[in-house]
């Protein structure tokens, strides 16, 4: 088990997804005559599984069955958006290259994010992501961040020991998780959470650019390389 594993989250990390998951927020809450929810607000909950994101801003004295419906209303916003092709998640720039180069230089690539099965395969397949990914989880396949679950579904299907694995993300969420499962944390700066908010997480690097999260990759692989040579 010396392979090396790159783990990473999907939105705010390789998609910019910031407007299209605050617009359907609002929507959904403006559809059920609740009060919008600000950017601010809504970035504080992204990466975490739907129902408990929501759940986390909607007023607190709704109804089980209310909060579902907002949970509905939401994915109904992003369905309609996709079904028009006007979703707007864009690459953030570099995020092709950085895994064609971590493919090509022998890393296993797998992604850990708090979406739907339905969207991330949709995503996965908007972006081509197929020929890079040696696995990808979701909420929907247990427990949702900062439960380390999902770490352990893709450490498992890799193959792959926590101290040869790297999790990338851009909230504290993730760190927390990486944490938990006793991952090297990398935070990048240019998604939903502040640098203070993922260092408070526990992130061991925090880059602001893919060409510096490349650097800190390439310094873990000579790492990784060092202590295989030495057993």
């Amino acid at each position: 088990m010396t392979d090396k594993l790159v783990i990473f989250d999907i939105d705010g990390t390789l998609v910019d997804s910031r407007k299209v998951i605050t617009d359907c927020m609002q929507e959904a809450f403006e559809t059920y005559g609740l009060v919008k929810p600000s950017y601010d607000t809504v970035r504080s909950i992204v990466g975490l599984s739907l129902e408990t994101a929501i759940d986390r801003i909607a007023p607190r004295d709704i109804e089980h069955k209310d909060l579902l419906n907002l949970v509905e209303g939401y994915k109904a916003a992003f369905i309609k958006r996709r079904k028009a092709n006007s979703l707007d998640e864009p690459l953030y720039a570099g995020a092709i290259e950085l895994l064609s180069t971590l493919s090509e230089t022998g890393w296993k690539i797998g992604v850990a994010t708090g979406k739907s099965r339905r969207g991330l395969d949709a995503i996965v397949k908007t972006h081509g992501f197929e020929r890079y990914f040696d696995c990808h989880f979701c909420a929907d396949d247990g427990p949702g961040k900062p439960h380390p679950s999902m770490i352990f579904a893709n450490l498992n299907a890799c193959g792959v020991l926590p101290q040869n694995a790297v999790m990338i993300g851009d909230t504290s969420f993730d760190m927390i998780m990486s944490k938990a499962a006793n991952v090297e944390a990398i935070g990048v700066t240019w998604g939903f959470h502040t640098s203070e908010e993922i260092a408070i997480g526990g992130a061991d690097h925090l880059v602001d650019d893919m060409q510096q999260l490349e650097t800190v990759l390439h310094h873990f692989s000579r790492r990784h390389a060092l202590e295989i040579s030495s057993l």
